[in-house]
């Protein structure tokens, strides 16, 4: 839980320093800190998770 947490406060910092300095518009911003806060909040991201990891495995079987 600490893990997440911490990821989550870096991505913020990493975002607002982005946006401070201009690399990203405030829009942009404003849009990937709702699209993280629905994944973490609705669970969301265990379906996504699993879907990759099917992907990954799907294609490592075509080889």
């Amino acid at each position: 839980m600490i893990f997440n947490v911490s990821l989550a406060v870096a991505a913020g910092i990493t975002l607002f320093f982005l946006l401070r300095h201009g690399y990203l518009r405030a829009g942009s911003a404003i849009t990937a800190a709702l699209f993280g806060y629905a994944l973490a909040s609705t669970g969301l991201h265990t379906a996504i998770d699993h879907l990759l990891a099917t992907l990954a495995a799907a294609t490592g079987s075509l080889h």
